[in-house]
């Protein structure tokens, strides 16, 4: 189902947007952290932003980061506009899997499709098929163009999920050449769902910008050191086409009502023209079994 479908939808808030094809890696993450919704694909990150924000989806599923890739391109530009609140966080296992349509053998393949990033991800098993890597948007529609074309000599890295969706055999499991690679998700939602302090050890995301004032990053992250918070991401990153105006992504590990944090919000503020929080949230389980 289209996040454009999803409007004769009269229960929005049984879906949940994901950018890209069905069989994409934030569909599987979509069901496997809620099976109960109704995914619907959308053609870019802003349209996601678009359809929760617009009432299409009650929630939005947005990879931030990838444990090989690093942080996922114009996602932290686009948070902070989207007037959407993260709610929750969720760790997607990136298993790549070797499709190809009926018929095809690892012989009888010469061309292989896939996102440029799971095509760097899985290198040697490119190298030792001896096989013509080719960019795809998308890692779901590189296995959908290869399942509507039905060529022996292409293959797809992509999905299991996407290999039932499109008809597709796999030919090798877990063909990535690191083992264990990992992308982050956070979930959008029109409004704040702040969890009750009690309730769990909690994620707290916020943006903010300093005052311009020698060491005044310096002096606004002071209090997070102070209080003993621990600030687990800060990232930089322009704003207005300015090159003086400097806006930080932070994440920290606790919920502002501990009186920790509370402090050293107190601090940031004070060095700071400008702090919005994204989003409280509890840790997912994956976070707390691996101490991330």
């Amino acid at each position: 189902m289209s996040a454009a479908k999803a409007k004769t939808n009269p229960d929005a808030a049984q879906v949940i947007a994901f950018q890209g094809v069905l069989g994409a890696y934030s569909h599987l993450a979509c069901t496997e952290a809620f099976p109960e919704l109704e995914p619907a694909p959308c053609a870019s990150f802003e349209d996601v932003f678009a359809a929760v924000s617009e009432g299409v989806a009650g929630r939005g599923m947005i990879p931030i980061e990838n444990s090989v890739a690093g942080r996922v391109a114009d996602i932290h530009r686009l948070l902070p506009d989207s007037g959407l609140y993260i709610t929750a966080e969720h760790f997607q296992r990136v298993r790549h899997h070797l499709l190809a349509p009926a018929g095809a053998t690892l012989q009888s393949m010469k061309r292989i499709y896939s996102h440029p990033q799971a095509l760097a991800q899985c290198r040697r098993l490119i190298r030792d098929l001896g096989l013509e890597p080719i960019v795809v948007a998308d890692t779901a529609l590189a296995a959908k163009q290869v399942a509507e074309r039905g060529d022996p000599a292409e293959a797809a890295i992509a999905s299991s999920l996407a290999g039932k969706i499109y008809g597709l055999n796999v030919l090798r499991t877990h063909i990535e050449d690191v083992i264990g690679n990992t992308t982050r998700f956070i979930v959008m939602a029109r409004r704040p769902v702040e969890p009750d302090v009690n309730d769990g050890p909690a994620m707290t995301s916020l943006v903010f910008q300093v005052r311009n004032v020698p060491a005044a990053l310096y002096k606004a992250l002071g209090g997070f050191a102070t209080n003993g918070v621990n600030m687990l991401k800060l990232e930089s990153y322009m704003t207005d086409g300015s090159f003086t105006a400097t806006q930080f992504y932070a994440e920290i590990a606790g919920h502002p009502a501990e009186k920790p944090v509370e402090r050293a919000f107190e601090e940031l503020q004070f060095f700071s023209t400008k702090v919005k929080v994204l989003g409280v949230y509890l840790q997912s389980p994956s976070r707390i079994e691996q101490g991330q």
